[in-house]
Parts: C-alpha cells; sequence; structure tokens
C-alpha cells in the first residue's frame, strides 16, 4: 500500500506534544487564499522552479525525455500536457532551481522511519504527526500505518482540515490520541469563498469527534480584514463552548510560503499584509478566556 508525501520531518516540537516524527502528505480538498503548503494541495507529483537561480543551462531540456520543456528567451519554459513530473530534470539542474515535490512511499519504508526516534519519543513523550495537505485524504494507508504505531505504543496525532466522510474518521479515530482540528471560518458562504467548499461537513465531524471523547485542539488561523471580526469569533467560541475541546490556538496570518506560488504557476490571492496586530490577537484571546475555554496564541 503506498501513499504520495511532501517530506518526513524529524524532531518536530510544533506539532503535538514532545519530540515528534511529522509526515506531510501530499494532496488537499481545500484551496485556503493563504495556505503556506501550496505544494500540497495537488495529489500528483509536481515541479516547483526558482526562476531567480535558474541560469538557463538547457541540462533540463536535454534530458526530458517527453520532450516537455524548452528555452523561451533564455528561460525553460514546461509544457504540462506533456510533463509526467518525473523529476528528471531536477536531478539534472546544477543550480538547483528545479525541485520535485512529492514522492510515493510504502507503507513499510514509512513506518522504518518513524521508527528510527522511537527513542526520542520515549524520552519526551512525543511520537508521530500525520499532516499535509490533507492526510485523509490517504485513509486506507493512514489506517494501516496507525495501526503498526499502536501496535508499537507511538502516541499519533493527526492534523486535519475535518473535509471527509466520517466513515474514514472511524476508521482511525480510535488509535488517534491527538487531533489538531482546523476551523478556518464559521460563515459557510465565506468559508467557500476562501477554502473552495463548505464548512458544514468539517462542523459535523468535528462535533461527532467530540462527542467520543476524543482529545483536540482546534487551530484558528487569524487573517485580517478575512475572520478577524467579531461576528466569526463570537459565533466560533459559541459553537466550541457547546464542544469538548482541551484547547484553541489562534493563529495570526504569515506569508512565508508566499514565494512559492510563482515556482508552482499559481495565484497568490491575498496581498500579503492581512497579519493581524498584536493588539488584535490579544482581544480575540481575551474573548475565549471570557468565555471559559483554554486559548493559546500560536502553537
Amino acid at each position: 500500500m503506498e501513499a504520495t508525501i511532501i517530506n518526513i520531518q524529524k524532531y518536530s516540537v510544533h506539532d503535538g506534544p514532545g519530540i515528534r516524527t511529522t509526515v506531510f502528505f501530499k494532496g488537499c480538498p481545500l484551496k485556503c487564499w493563504w495556505c503556506h503548503n501550496p505544494e500540497s494541495i495537488d495529489p500528483q507529483e509536481e515541479m516547483m522552479l526558482c526562476q531567480d537561480k535558474c541560469t538557463s543551462c538547457g541540462r533540463c531540456v536535454k534530458r526530458c525525455a517527453q520532450e516537455a520543456i524548452e528555452l523561451k528567451n533564455g528561460d525553460p519554459f514546461v509544457d504540462l500536457e506533456k510533463c509526467i513530473s518525473c523529476g528528471k530534470c531536477a536531478e539534472f539542474c546544477i543550480s538547483e532551481a528545479k525541485e520535485h515535490v512529492g514522492r510515493r512511499v510504502h507503507v513499510d519504508e514509512l513506518m522504518i522511519q518513524i521508527k528510527k526516534d522511537m527513542t526520542f519519543y520515549e524520552e519526551s513523550g512525543g511520537g508521530v504527526t500525520f499532516s499535509g495537505g490533507e492526510p485523509m485524504m490517504h485513509s486506507d494507508f493512514l489506517r494501516e500505518v496507525l495501526i503498526r504505531c499502536r501496535d508499537l505504543r507511538i502516541n499519533a496525532t493527526m492534523d486535519t482540515c475535518g473535509y471527509t466522510s466520517w466513515e474514514n474518521f472511524e476508521k482511525i479515530a480510535h488509535m488517534v490520541d491527538l487531533f489538531l482540528y482546523d476551523l478556518k471560518i464559521y460563515d459557510d458562504e465565506k468559508h467557500i469563498k476562501y477554502t473552495g467548499v463548505s464548512n458544514k461537513l468539517i462542523l459535523e465531524n468535528l462535533k461527532k469527534l467530540s462527542d467520543l471523547g476524543k482529545n483536540i485542539y482546534v487551530r484558528m488561523p487569524i487573517i485580517r480584514g478575512i475572520n478577524d471580526d467579531d461576528e466569526h469569533i463570537d459565533k466560533s467560541i459559541d459553537f466550541l463552548s457547546s464542544l469538548n475541546i482541551l484547547q484553541v490556538n489562534i493563529l495570526p496570518y504569515h506569508k512565508l510560503g508566499m514565494d512559492k506560488y510563482d515556482k508552482l504557476t499559481m495565484e497568490y490571492k491575498l496581498s500579503g499584509g492581512e497579519k493581524p496586530e498584536a493588539k488584535r490577537m490579544a482581544e480575540i484571546e481575551e474573548k475565549f478566556k471570557a468565555a471559559g475555554i483554554k486559548v493559546k496564541i500560536g502553537g
């Protein structure tokens, strides 16, 4: 059984308790305007090109078996209809301007990487975190990995946007120790505009996980002019107050992934100036505290 991943990050300390190995899956059903990992949206392997590094040496043109690359005015142009994202051009790029994003991994291969850090998990109370992209797009693969992690008593955390069938959650919920669950925008119409999908399924799944008594941290990105208004915050608080939530992490918008969009020939729809002021983040934090909800800025 195989799945497509972007990266296996070792010694992570921000994706759950203790020292963790974070597995980033490729593919996400949402297309958030502020996504800082746009290379994780498309489930297929793809190429990133950093034009500033390119020396126009022509090696990629010569090495492409599909004849999908040609130089136009000194710059490599890729015919996406011919390109199969095999990554051969990146292997021969001496300036490292090309990067092949995504690779297929077998369950056995992934478990070898996860088990390498067992000592760190045991000493720190850590484990493995499944992130993305959206790991639930690989639910059968994920279930097999979680079964093996459970047999080895490895703590498992799931970072999810929640947009999947409840049946997929039922496959794995009993093997996940902590859910990091995204709540991006409470208003459904705005959620559709800024993420491309309705939030109804997301809210339903969150409630069902809460009803199961699962450990849940809710993560809320705060983007100035989009979801930092009192109406959104107050409605989110009302909804979360009715659930069994351990903590809410409010995450101020950042533009760290903005430069990746050009490399992927994708449009970045924000200006990059949507980071909320520290004063506004503190006001939002106080609203959650006043409602009796444990809250943290960042994390």
